[in-house]
């Protein structure tokens, strides 16, 4: 085996390690919680699906790449709990010191690619990255509204911090908003989520 082969191969068994990092949220219908891999996946297939609701022309294909691979990171550097204030002043020193030696198991030449890609998600300054944010905001919404809000229960999150963080769920997609807007408020009323 070529040296090229074995590096895409070794990169390709480490990435299996992100089916053992497990979130906060929990898989619809009450479900055990989803791990990093299975929400990546998810919101791939929602990014194909719920593409005709992006703000801008996007490149689909390369949104779906953004979320399959912006949680890689985590196999170092853990799931970090977006209403975690703690957590993520650390996030990003984390992430940074997992991207590298993550990718470098890679060919210089798709370390690179996928670098450039994971830098993008993160910047949220393409229609790319934007609506990708939108999907990484709006896939865990949906399963904590499909579970009666018990996730955001179970960690007293409040519907401004659900709010501040559904902001870029605008960015990348006004209609995907509006649906965010009535469920948060839908929560709220049901007093899932504290005002």
């Amino acid at each position: 085996m070529d040296d090229r082969l074995k590096k895409q191969l070794d990169f390709s068994l480490e990435i299996d390690k992100e089916k053992n990092i497990f979130r906060q949220t929990s898989l619809s219908g009450h479900g055990r919680k989803e791990n990093d891999a299975e929400h990546a996946w998810h919101m791939a297939i929602m990014a194909y699906v719920l593409k005709e609701y992006a703000n801008e022309e996007i490149d689909i294909s390369k949104v779906m790449i953004m979320c399959l691979i912006h949680d890689i990171v985590e196999i170092d550097a853990g799931d970090t709990y977006a209403y975690d204030p703690e957590a993520i002043k650390t996030q990003k020193e984390r992430e940074e010191k997992a991207k590298e030696r993550i990718f470098s198991l890679l060919p210089d030449d798709q370390k690179d690619n996928l670098t450039a890609l994971f830098d993008e998600f993160e910047a949220c300054e393409t229609p790319e990255s934007r609506f990708a944010h939108s999907m990484d905001n709006l896939q865990p919404l949906i399963l904590n509204n499909s579970n009666n809000g018990n996730d955001w229960k179970e960690h007293g999150v409040s519907a401004a911090q659900v709010y501040k963080r559904q902001g870029q769920t605008q960015l990348g997609s006004e209609k995907l908003f509006e649906v965010t807007d009535t469920i948060i408020k839908e929560n709220i009323a049901k007093g899932n989520l504290k005002e």
